[in-house]
């Protein structure tokens, strides 16, 4: 059996040296999910030999010392670390354990989602910002007042009369996803290494010794909660002192909520969770506390945490694993595009072997090299990518790539023309991984949506060689698949029906499904709007392309090219053979300017429309349809589940519109009652 004292000496030693990488380097080198794995086997092996604890185990502090740049500051009142929740289960036991202090079920909660930020304490004197500090150890933190005076969402004077005499108000600066996207492209044309996250560019910021340099990175804060006051009102509850903050001009997320029981506590984290996505800033999880103080201050504290407050953390999206080889794959354009291949490791829900490296570009700018640890992510449904290489774990023996000459699949060289990002297989369709990649992308979903057509049914069909090219598919007969293992007369009449009833897609899906380079979904349907027949879209000339508002001169030219290639030509005639749609129809009744300067959010499930056709129907009357809401937003049409987008509208003043608001807004145009 092992020996549990060396473990636990083992562990200790492992976790400060994180903690010190995380908090005061802010360069770490493992993902949070290892470092809780950590922390949680040394708590068990605590509980289980009591005899062993020390007070300098990280278990009976909270973070780590501070860093010696800048001077100390000691908090009013402790910051304290939080216990965490990673299922409804351990949800339920933090409610019987608080159920047991109490002697009942706490009388509602306070719900926020969990920033992926630095902690920090404001401290006001008579309304006025006079000192900022990390969260440090908790007992004492750095001085950063200077930098965090430079943050333009944190109030330098208190709005309001007779403010409390002093005032420590917690709170997480972050970095919004945008401003950090930003930053990495400033990052990039000055030869600068990248930051990894949203995270670090934050801790980065506010820890810089010029607050000049500060004031550049636009960080943001959400106020969470209020530490020590003096001389100051006194709240029955959470939700009410956060109230009374935002009152004062700091900023509290509108996301929060005050669930009454566990079950709308359940409810929120599982909206949050599948909502995450959605919000301008990064998210870990999401904070539940006891909402009344009175209850608060009779459930109290251990050595750590506050027995009235738990963080649910999400999956983890970033995990550390090594990087065992880079190879390359050819997409539907001839684009080569590098991958890396991974020890397997467990992240965002899933296990990944794989994961994207962009181009050869950004495997040089990231300094990727075969032997690394990398930190990888996953995000949602976003597909793995290796954010970078952990270099303080080198050992030397890594070893640099670069693009091979020549194209593993086909054998013919791989070529980069001059001021562009992508190298190209120049196999044409004799490639057979790029002609895999253009059949299973023509018959997706964003394009010609052939239900059943996957990978596993597009290698069938070139393996066998009962397809060629995109045509062969409606040149299908039910013998041709009738007899392979797993395709019987259901699986074979569907997916023929699905061949069948692509032959009459609109234009703006045939348009995307060709893979012309540069043209997706949003330039297919701008162009199938404009002239309705791909004869005449291919037909046009440069002067009449770039006439089209949002087709700039790369996608004029791409699509000029396209066209010129006779293999193309020839394919859109065997298409047309086949039976496939060439044109739209003039929409009847229709008037192409109705909406014209008009923005559109469509969020949730319409009734009596798909999501595609709620578009089709606002683009097809000039108006423009974005994801994402904001203050230039017309409207937003919110059907059932329509998630986060509808409190933004809310919060902003925008208008909502249901299923028979959106039916005006098409009959009426922008001056309909429903939107004005």
């Amino acid at each position: 059996m092992p020996d549990p004292r060396a473990r636990i000496d083992e562990l200790r030693s492992a976790i400060r040296h994180n903690a010190h990488r995380y908090y005061v380097l802010d360069q770490p080198e493992v993902s949070d999910a290892e470092y809780d794995v950590m922390v949680r086997e040394l708590e068990a092996l605590e509980a289980a030999h009591p005899d062993l604890i020390t007070p300098d185990s990280p278990t009976q502090r909270v973070g780590a010392p501070p860093s010696t740049l800048f001077g100390p500051i000691t908090h009013r009142e402790r910051l304290f670390s939080l216990d965490n929740a990673e299922s409804e289960d351990d949800l339920i036991a933090w409610e019987q354990r608080i159920e047991r202090v109490l002697g009942k079920r706490p009388d509602g909660f306070s719900c926020e989602p969990k920033i992926d930020g630095l902690a920090v304490s404001l401290t006001y004197e008579h309304g006025r910002l006079t000192r900022g500090a990390t969260r440090g150890d908790g007992a004492v933190g750095e001085d950063i007042t200077v930098n965090l005076r430079t943050v333009e969402s944190i109030p330098l004077v208190l709005l309001g009369d007779d403010p409390p005499a002093v005032i420590e108000v917690r709170g997480e600066v972050y970095m919004p996803l945008d401003a950090f996207d930003e930053l990495n492209e400033s990052q990039l044309e000055t030869g600068l290494s990248l930051f990894v996250n949203p995270r670090n560019a934050a801790a980065g910021a506010v820890r810089q010794k010029d607050p000049a340099v500060t004031s550049t990175r636009r960080l943001s804060i959400w106020a969470y909660q209020i530490g020590a006051m003096e001389g100051g009102p006194s709240f029955d509850s959470h939700s009410e002192s956060l109230a009374w903050l935002r009152d004062r001009g700091l900023p509290v997320n509108p996301q929060s909520a005050m669930p009454i029981d566990l079950e709308g506590v359940v409810a929120y984290v599982r909206h949050s969770e599948s909502a995450r996505h959605d919000l301008p800033y990064q998210t870990d999880g999401v904070v539940v506390k006891v909402d009344h103080l009175a209850e608060q201050r009779e459930l109290g504290f251990t050595a750590r945490s506050p027995r009235w407050a738990i963080a649910y953390k999400f999956p983890p999206e970033e995990q550390t694993t090594t990087l065992v080889g880079i190879e390359i794959n050819v997409g539907r354009t001839g684009a080569v595009t590098p991958y890396a291949v991974l020890d397997p490791v467990f992240v965002g829900g899933a296990t990944v072997t794989n994961a994207t490296l962009h181009n050869a570009d950004e495997v040089a700018r990231r300094d990727v090299r075969i032997g690394d640890t990398v930190v990888v992510r996953r995000a949602g449904d976003v597909i793995p990518e290796v954010v970078g290489p952990v270099p303080s774990l080198r050992t030397g023996t890594e070893v640099e790539w670069a693009m091979p000459d020549s194209c593993p699949f086909c054998g013919n060289p791989i070529v980069r023309e001059d001021g562009q990002a992508v190298s190209r297989c120049t196999g044409g369709f004799t490639c057979p991984s790029r002609r895999r990649e253009h059949l299973a992308y023509f018959a997706g979903r964003s394009g010609m949506d052939i239900e059943g057509l996957g990978f596993k049914t597009v290698d069938l069909l070139l393996t066998e060689g009962l397809v060629d090219d995109a045509a062969g598919l409606f040149m299908l007969k039910a013998d041709d698949l009738l007899g392979f293992e797993g395709w019987g007369e259901i699986s074979v009449g569907n997916l023929l029906e699905s061949i069948d009833a692509a032959r009459d897609r609109p234009l703006a899906k045939l348009l995307t499904a060709l893979g012309i380079p540069l043209v997706g979904t949003t330039v297919a349907r701008t162009l199938a709007r404009r002239f309705r027949d791909l004869d005449v879209i291919l037909a046009a000339d440069e002067e009449t392309l770039s006439a089209v508002d949002g087709v700039g001169p790369e996608i004029v030219r791409s699509v000029r090219d396209w066209a010129a290639d006779p293999a193309n030509r020839t394919l859109i005639e065997e298409l047309r053979a086949a039976g496939v749609r060439m044109s739209d129809p003039e929409p009847e009744g229709v008037d192409s300017a109705a909406l014209a300067g008009v923005t559109v959010v469509v969020t949730g499930t319409l009734d009596g429309f798909t999501r595609e056709q709620a578009r089709s129907a606002i683009e097809e009357r000039g108006g423009k349809v974005t994801s994402s809401v904001s203050k230039k937003t017309t409207a937003v049409v919110a059907g059932e589940s329509p998630g986060s987008k509808l409190q933004k509208a809310i919060d902003l003043g925008v208008p909502v519109l249901d299923s028979e608001g959106f039916r005006r807004l098409l009959e009426e145009g922008p001056s309909s009652p429903a939107v004005t």
